[in-house]
Order: C-alpha cells, then sequence, then structure tokens
C-alpha cells in the first residue's frame, strides 16, 4: 500500500503532524515581579543568623512564606530550604538515623531520594512500585523490611499520591517513620489531605521545572514539632546552636546552609497563591488529553486511585507492547517525529552506577563494605520487576510542566497519536 505524502509517517518523510513549537510554561507573572522588587529595594535579602538569636529562623519574608504555607496544607509547620534534595537531606537526618541504618525507596524517582538517605551513611534498600501509579508498593515495602530498617521514603511520583494508609499501618506496624517525598505532588490530594501531609514529614520542590517554583527551593511539611525543629537546625548550622539553645540530642546535628532568602521567599509566597488554580489547569488538559487517547488499543491513560487527585507534573503512559506488536523505542521515535515531546524512560536507581558498583564516599565501598552495614544488600537487576520492565519496555510521558500547553496543543498531540497508531504496522516494519 502507497500513501499519500498527507498520511506518511513523519519518522518516513512525511508531513509532521504539529507544526508549532509549544510555548514554555511560566508561572512567573507581575505578582512576582513586584514582590522580588520589594524586597531587592529593602537591602534585606537575607537575615538567617548561624547562631541561636531571634534571626535563626530568618527574615520577614521566610517566616511569612512558611506560615502561609503552614495555613495552605493544614500542617503545624513548614521549614523552607534552598533545594528540595536540602529537604530530603534534612528529613533524613532528623529522624535520628544511624549510620547503617536502613531506609526504604522507590528506585522510580529522582536521584536525591535515595542519596539524600546515603548522605547520613545510611543504606538504601529499593522496593518496587505499583504499575498503575508508578508509587511504593506497600507489599513490596513489607518484604524488604529487616531488622535494620529505620524509615520509609515514599515517592509521589509525577504527582500522585502513594498508598500513604497502607504505608503508615506499615510504620506502625515495625515502628518505622515515614518522609513523603511529593515534589511532583503540591496539590495533589490524598483522602481528604494534601499529598505529603500524612507521613511524619513530606514536601514539595520549588525547582523552576514544577508547577509553582521559586528558581530552586522547598517547603518541609510536619505536624511533630520536635522533627521541624531538628530540620531547622540542621538547615541552618546545627553544631554552632545547640549550645546555646540547650539542645541536649545532638543526634545528626551536623548542620549546613540549606537556607533559603527573602526574594525567593517573596516569590513563593506569589506562587502560592495561584498553586490551586495551576494544577486545576493541568488537571483539565489531563483529562482532555485521556478523553483523546483512551481509545487507542495497547495504551494505558493514567489511573488516578479513588479517593485521590493527580497533580500532573507529568503525564504517564504505558504501552502493551505484545498486544501491539511494536517495540516502545518505535513508537517513541514516530511520536518524536511526528512533534510530540513524549519520553520514553524515567528511572531505575538500582541500576546507576553507584548502586551497582557500591562505591559512594571514596573508593573502597563505604558505606556497603565498611563495618557499620549489617548485611549485603541486593541491587541488581531483577529486584524491582515492575519498576525495570516499565523502564525498559512500556513507559512513555508528556511532561506537563514543560510546556504552557493549550486545549489546542492537546488536540495536536492526539491528533499526533492517532496518526501513528493508524499506521503502526509501518512502524514496526524495519
Amino acid at each position: 500500500m502507497t500513501l499519500t505524502n498527507q498520511q506518511k509517517l513523519a519518522l518516513f518523510g512525511g508531513d509532521k503532524f504539529i507544526q508549532t513549537t509549544f510555548k514554555r510554561y511560566n508561572s512567573i507573572g507581575t505578582e512576582e515581579v513586584i514582590a522580588a522588587k520589594q524586597v531587592i529595594e529593602s537591602g534585606v535579602l537575607s537575615q538567617f543568623l548561624g547562631t541561636w538569636h531571634e534571626d535563626f529562623y530568618g527574615g520577614p519574608k521566610v517566616q511569612e512564606f512558611e506560615r502561609a504555607c503552614e495555613s495552605y496544607f493544614g500542617v503545624k509547620n513548614a521549614v523552607t530550604v534552598n533545594s528540595w534534595t536540602s529537604g530530603l537531606v534534612a528529613a533524613v537526618g532528623a529522624l535520628s538515623i544511624e549510620p547503617g541504618d536502613e531506609v526504604i525507596v522507590s528506585p522510580w524517582t529522582m536521584c536525591a531520594s535515595a542519596t539524600a538517605i546515603l548522605h547520613w551513611n545510611a543504606i538504601p534498600v529499593f522496593a518496587d512500585i505499583e504499575p498503575e501509579t508508578f508509587t511504593l508498593d506497600p507489599k513490596s515495602v513489607e518484604a524488604n523490611i529487616t531488622p535494620y530498617t529505620k524509615a520509609i521514603m515514599a515517592v509521589d511520583i509525577f504527582g500522585h499520591s502513594a498508598d500513604m494508609e497502607a504505608l503508615m499501618a506499615i510504620a506502625s506496624k515495625y515502628n518505622l517513620k515515614v518522609i513523603s517525598d511529593s515534589a511532583q505532588a503540591p496539590g495533589a490530594m490524598y483522602k481528604g489531605k494534601y499529598a505529603g501531609t500524612v507521613a511524619h514529614i513530606g514536601g514539595y520542590s520549588l525547582n523552576y521545572h514544577k508547577h509553582i517554583h521559586t528558581g530552586e527551593g522547598g517547603i518541609l511539611v510536619t505536624n511533630d514539632d520536635e522533627l521541624a525543629e531538628r530540620m531547622r537546625l540542621i538547615r541552618n548550622h546545627a553544631e554552632a546552636v545547640v549550645q546555646d539553645k540547650g539542645v541536649t540530642n545532638l543526634t545528626n546535628m551536623i548542620g549546613y546552609n540549606f537556607r533559603l532568602g527573602e526574594i525567593e521567599c517573596a516569590i513563593g509566597i506569589e506562587q502560592l497563591k495561584k498553586l490551586a488554580t495551576l494544577v486545576e489547569s493541568r488537571q483539565q488538559l489531563a483529562d482532555r488529553l485521556s478523553l483523546g487517547l483512551q481509545e487507542l488499543a495497547g495504551l494505558r491513560v493514567p489511573i488516578v486511585k479513588s479517593d485521590c487527585t493527580h497533580a500532573y507534573y507529568v503525564y504517564p503512559l504505558v504501552l502493551d507492547v505484545n498486544l501491539l506488536g511494536v517495540k516502545r523505542d518505535k513508537i517513541w521515535e514516530a511520536l518524536q517525529a511526528e512533534g510530540v515531546p513524549v519520553a520514553r524512560h524515567y528511572q531505575n536507581l538500582h541500576l546507576l552506577p553507584m548502586y551497582q558498583q557500591k562505591i559512594a564516599y571514596g573508593s573502597q565501598g563505604f558505606p556497603w563494605t565498611s563495618e557499620i552495614c549489617h548485611r549485603e544488600v541486593n541491587y541488581a537487576r531483577g529486584i524491582c520487576p515492575v519498576a525495570e520492565e516499565l523502564n525498559d519496555t512500556s513507559y512513555l510521558s508528556i511532561g506537563m510542566c514543560v510546556y504552557d500547553l493549550t486545549n489546542d496543543d492537546i488536540d495536536l498531540i492526539i491528533g499526533a497519536f492517532k496518526k501513528v497508531w493508524n499506521s503502526l504496522e509501518y512502524v514496526a516494519s524495519p
């Protein structure tokens, strides 16, 4: 069969379906410009002091932003930090994690989720994920618990909450703490509460390509006053402060400069006001996209569990490659050629060189080869089959916070998918 040029796939020289360039997502407006300008004109760009002083907790905009976050997310304590990576480091340290302790974490996440554990010389243990939501599978978590497990780090990946009820029940059963890495899920809901607020510690990223941002930054949230104070100490030179403050528990009181400045917090105050609207706009676009793609054979659109909402930082798709008879990478190539901004991999952290070779601090395998490590921890391919199959074979995604997509843009993406699906037999051919 000979296709006309209009019908022919762009992969093979036909007309590209999407001719336009999608506009970059930008949540910053005049409100943020005015807020930042006011801080600059005040001359107070930061007011933190690394000593026990009234300014230990930062300046007026830091305080205002933290109080606004507490009110918005319905928590007792919000602690701002200069990045979400810093936030994760502070969170793990605040739990009084000891060297050699094990923390269960997802392999399907940004690398900082696991390296924040290694930062305290603790051992990441990777549990598998649920195929529907890509979040930690509680059954796999429980199967990976040992006498050395001290915490679970749940990751609300792409904008959908992990099964926090099940994970918190496991934590209670084994006397563990739970960190909710909700970097990608600000504004998502879990059984009537904001994602990130159900765990002992949670929080969100303010990196530039998230729903809201301050360039770089993060927000820690907790209802535990002691954990909040320990995170504030780790944020701001703890070792220099504990004596004058009267802190007696010196565990992990190695402090850093994880402080977020006044300009960023002024921007954050304005961004927080927009969060609900920005999340709703991603949800509306995602719903439109799902409606347009759901009838395509062998393509699974995102699943949102009951009593949850999805923030759609990423719009994840799963292919049934056996049904389609076409490899994922060929479909990805065809979609890319038509102008669809689609990705084909995410992460399998346990397969990164650091874990495969067990080389982190220095060259001799610390902490895995040291006496603090209680057992041989397995990072071999095969320990997380769901995450591995998705990454290797069936996962596709569209970054919903990369572009400022419109309904017309979504319709173009749907049209491009349908064009490829209508010619899958040609995609499959050598």
